[in-house]
């Protein structure tokens, strides 16, 4: 199990995919995020080492959050693919009309 110091290990490298949606048009900009998850959804669980997909919606700061888990030791495999599918649904997040901020992140994930 890889480790960052001594007393900090992990099993999961994650990868966040995030955005603000407005609640203009009736949240239409967040439907739409969810229209373009389900778009790539089957692609992302076909990535070596997939554990679990989340998505994260606060209605109170309008952020849309898609966190792929993978294993450790796999994650490397995921990253060499420039995380397919995350060009393809970064790309329809920036076309829908309301949608900020898109953003992305890797980080660690260890169930203490």
């Amino acid at each position: 199990m890889p480790n960052i110091t001594d007393n900090v290990s992990f099993d999961t490298i994650a990868r966040e995919w995030r955005c603000k949606w407005s609640p203009d048009n009736d949240k239409k900009s967040l439907a739409d995020a969810q229209q373009a998850l389900e778009s790539v959804l089957a692609e992302i669980k076909k990535a070596d080492g997939f554990k679990s997909v989340q998505r994260i919606v606060c209605g109170g700061c309008m952020d849309f959050k898609v966190i792929t888990a993978c294993d450790a030791g796999k994650f490397g495999d995921w990253e060499g693919k420039q995380f397919a599918p995350e060009a393809d649904f970064l790309a329809k997040l920036e076309a829908i009309s309301g949608i900020s901020q898109i953003e992305t992140q890797t980080y660690t994930l260890m169930t203490m």
